[in-house]
C-alpha cells in the first residue's frame, strides 16, 4: 500500500520528468530517431499532445515529424567577423616572407603580435587572438 506522499510524488512528477526529456535510456539518440519514434507512436494512436508530453517537444516539432521523415538540415551561419580580420593579410605576408628564411629566423607568434602592436597600432587585439 502506498502512502499519500508517494501518490502525491507520482502526481507531481508528471510526464515532464520522463526519461526522454532527461536523456535517459528511452531517449532518442538523434533528431532522426526522435522523428521516427514520434511517427511510430502516432501510428499507434497517441495524440499530438501526448507525443509532446512524452518526448518533451513542442507542437511544431511533432507536426514536422508527422509530415516529414527527415528533419530540416541545420542552417549554415555566415562566419562572424573578428577584430583580427583587418590584420590577417599582414600576418599572411609575414608568414609568406618567412618561407624562404632559415628556420631560426622565422616569426614566432609572439613576434608577429609585437609587430602588429608596434608597426600597425593593433591595440584592440590580444596575443590569444593571434595565437588562435
Amino acid at each position: 500500500m502506498s502512502s499519500s506522499f508517494e501518490r502525491a510524488w507520482v502526481l507531481a512528477s508528471g510526464p515532464w520528468l520522463c526519461s526522454a526529456r532527461r536523456g535517459g535510456r528511452g531517449a532518442p539518440k538523434s533528431k532522426v530517431d526522435l522523428y521516427a519514434a514520434i511517427r511510430r507512436n502516432a501510428k499507434a494512436g497517441l495524440s499530438s499532445r501526448a507525443l509532446q508530453r512524452k518526448y518533451g517537444v513542442g507542437f511544431l516539432t511533432v507536426q514536422k515529424a508527422l509530415t516529414s521523415a527527415w528533419p530540416e538540415p541545420r542552417k549554415k551561419l555566415p562566419p562572424r567577423p573578428t577584430r583580427l580580420d583587418p590584420y590577417k593579410p599582414l600576418i599572411d605576408e609575414m608568414l609568406r616572407a618567412d618561407l624562404d628564411a632559415p628556420r631560426k629566423q622565422r616569426h614566432t607568434v609572439k613576434r608577429i603580435f609585437e609587430r602588429l602592436l608596434d608597426e600597425h597600432g593593433a591595440d584592440e587585439i590580444s596575443y590569444q587572438m593571434v595565437r588562435g
